[in-house]
């Protein structure tokens, strides 16, 4: 496939974290990849906030026009890199994201895509990481589902440390197709609705009370 013929469907924003990109062999092809395609709106956020200092109101701007976010990063200590678990942090807002009045992106998709520097067979029981990879997937799952949002079945690369040349073009080849796509893919059709995540009020800190200064 050529990769910058690309056309993606209505508004995706993909999120790109890695702490060191010219480390990455997986992910820095994918967000070439991502650059290509028409219609993907790309974030590299440690290029952009270096000094993690996040431009909230932006970043919901732009998570807001999108109906497809991805999160595009390496799989590091089992969870994300600290620079997108900060975008969560500080964009996910309650009362924006979720929660009372918290609607900004319901019925929007979120998909991942990652990559895990141990096989795939190191991800067993019998494994030096004890599980299948699917047991580390609940915290993006529950944080889709929070904000209304549905979750895309993951696409995934293992091995990445090992991967010849010719395995990481197929899998760029994959994503390209796929970003292009989307929305119309047949599984999608097949995946349940956003799941509805009430969080009651009383579940949440009251608002301090404001100081009235009186003038004398």
């Amino acid at each position: 496939m050529d990769e910058r013929r690309t056309a993606a469907g209505p508004g995706a924003y993909l999120l790109a974290a890695h702490p060191n990109w010219r480390e990455s062999r997986v992910n820095r092809r994918l967000l070439a990849v991502a650059q290509a395609t028409a219609g993907v709106q790309v974030q590299d956020l440690y290029g952009s906030y270096p000094d993690y200092d996040i431009d909230v109101q932006a970043e919901q701007a732009r998570a807001a026009k999108a109906s497809l976010l991805v999160l595009l990063h390496p799989i590091q200590w089992y969870s994300m890199p600290a620079l997108m678990k900060l975008w969560l942090d500080e964009v996910l807002t309650h009362g924006w994201a979720y929660g009372h009045g918290g609607t900004a992106l319901h019925g929007k998709d979120l998909w991942l895509v990652a990559s895990t520097g141990g096989p795939e067979a190191s991800y067993h029981p019998q494994g030096y990481n004890r599980y299948f990879f699917d047991a580390f997937l609940p915290p993006y799952e529950q944080a889709a589902a929070l904000c209304g949002m549905r979750f895309l079945p993951p696409m995934l690369f293992h091995g990445a440390h090992r991967a010849d040349a010719a395995a990481i073009d197929d899998h760029a080849g994959v994503f390209a197709q796929r970003l292009a796509s989307y929305p119309h893919w047949p599984e999608l059709d097949e995946l349940d609705a956003c799941p509805a995540c009430e969080v009651p009020e009383t579940d949440r800190p009251a608002e301090p009370a404001r100081r009235v200064e009186h003038v004398r």
